[in-house]
C-alpha cells in the first residue's frame, strides 16, 4: 500500500510538512525531506489507529499525482488494514470472526491492533474465514 504524500517546505521554520491527501488526519513534519519521510509512516499508522478505534473503513491510497511522493505501509500493517475494511464491509464483529476461526476474541483484538506484529499467515487465515484470499506479489 503506497500512500501519496504532499511535502510542503515552510520557509520561516526551514522544516517540511507532510500531508496525506487520502488520510487527512495524518500530519507530520521534519527538519529536512529525509526526516519528514521517516516520520511519515508513523504519522500514517497513528492516524489509522483512529479509524480502527472508531470502526471506520480505512481510505485506500489514491494514485500519485505530479510532485507527490509515496509512503509505503509495512506488509503486516497493510494486511491488517485490508482485514479491518473487509470486516466492516461484511458487517462482521471481532467476536463473530473469532467464532468462525475457533479462536478467542482477544486474538482478533490483537490482530486488529496495528502496533501488534501479527504474522501475515494469521491475517491470511482471518481473511480466508471471511471468504477472501490474501495475495502477495513482487513488483
Amino acid at each position: 500500500m503506497l500512500y501519496p504524500i504532499k511535502l510542503v517546505y515552510d520557509k520561516p521554520t526551514g522544516s517540511y510538512a507532510v500531508y496525506f491527501p487520502d488520510v487527512p488526519e495524518a500530519l507530520t513534519c521534519g527538519d529536512d525531506v529525509d526526516d519528514a519521510l521517516r516520520h511519515a509512516v508513523d504519522a500514517l499508522e497513528t492516524a489509522l489507529d483512529f479509524y480502527f478505534d472508531n470502526g471506520r473503513p480505512i481510505p485506500m491510497p489514491s494514485m500519485r499525482k505530479r510532485g507527490q511522493r509515496l509512503v509505503e505501509l509495512p506488509p503486516t500493517v497493510a494486511a491488517t488494514v485490508l482485514l479491518h475494511n473487509e470486516m466492516i464491509r461484511q458487517k462482521i464483529r471481532p467476536i463473530d470472526l473469532a467464532k468462525r476461526m475457533g479462536i478467542p476474541r482477544q486474538e482478533i483484538t490483537r490482530m486488529l491492533n496495528l502496533r501488534h506484529n501479527t504474522k501475515i499467515d494469521t491475517t491470511a487465515q482471518a481473511l480466508a474465514a471471511l471468504g477472501k484470499r490474501l495475495e502477495l506479489r513482487v513488483a
